[in-house]
């Protein structure tokens, strides 16, 4: 007795491929929800950043009448190296923004790289900013730069592999 799908191997291979389909679109809708989360925390940095920055701004720009002139000016000082501390803070939470808008979530990785997701036996990774640890939808994700240690272990290895990391061995499960 022959099933359905027998009688026509091409319509197997068909159901086949629209499994995976549907399973691709699930991943790639997972990434852009990770990224979408990373984005809202990065514009929350550089907002904060900024705030920060003018704030610091804004002191030094003060003029307190009863103030020596001379603490003014150490005080002016200080808060000009405020200033600038928060502007260097703000660029380069500017770059990670950046970055993060240059993930295409419609793009399939096969490898980890940057703007992969690589789900491992010991965790989920986003390669992207160093973001730490971000919740989506109630699952932890680890939104790590391409410069983070634990990125540099499993750099380039695929699905399936194994690699090395503080002494443990862990397997990559999935990578999209």
């Amino acid at each position: 007795f022959l099933h359905p799908a027998s009688e026509n191997p091409g319509s197997l291979l068909h159901s086949q491929l629209n499994h995976l389909n549907r399973m691709t679109d699930t991943k790639l809708a997972a990434k852009h929800r990770i990224l979408a989360e990373c984005l809202r925390i990065q514009r929350e940095v550089v907002e904060n950043a900024r705030k920060a920055m003018n704030e610091a701004q804004e002191s030094a720009n003060e003029n307190d009448d009863n103030t020596e002139e001379k603490l003014y000016n150490s005080y002016r000082e200080e808060m000009q190296n405020k200033r600038d501390m928060f502007a260097r803070q703000f660029e380069l939470a500017m770059e990670d923004l950046n970055q993060l808008n240059q993930i295409v979530t419609s793009k399939e990785y096969h490898k980890a790289e940057f703007g992969s997701v690589v789900e491992t036996d010991g965790g989920v990774y986003f390669i992207s900013t160093s973001l730490g640890q971000v919740k989506v939808e109630g699952k932890l994700i680890f939104a790590v730069s391409a410069l983070a240690p634990v990125y540099r272990a499993f750099e380039g290895k695929k699905a399936g592999d194994n690699f090395q990391f503080r002494d443990k061995t862990f397997k990559i499960k999935e990578i999209y």
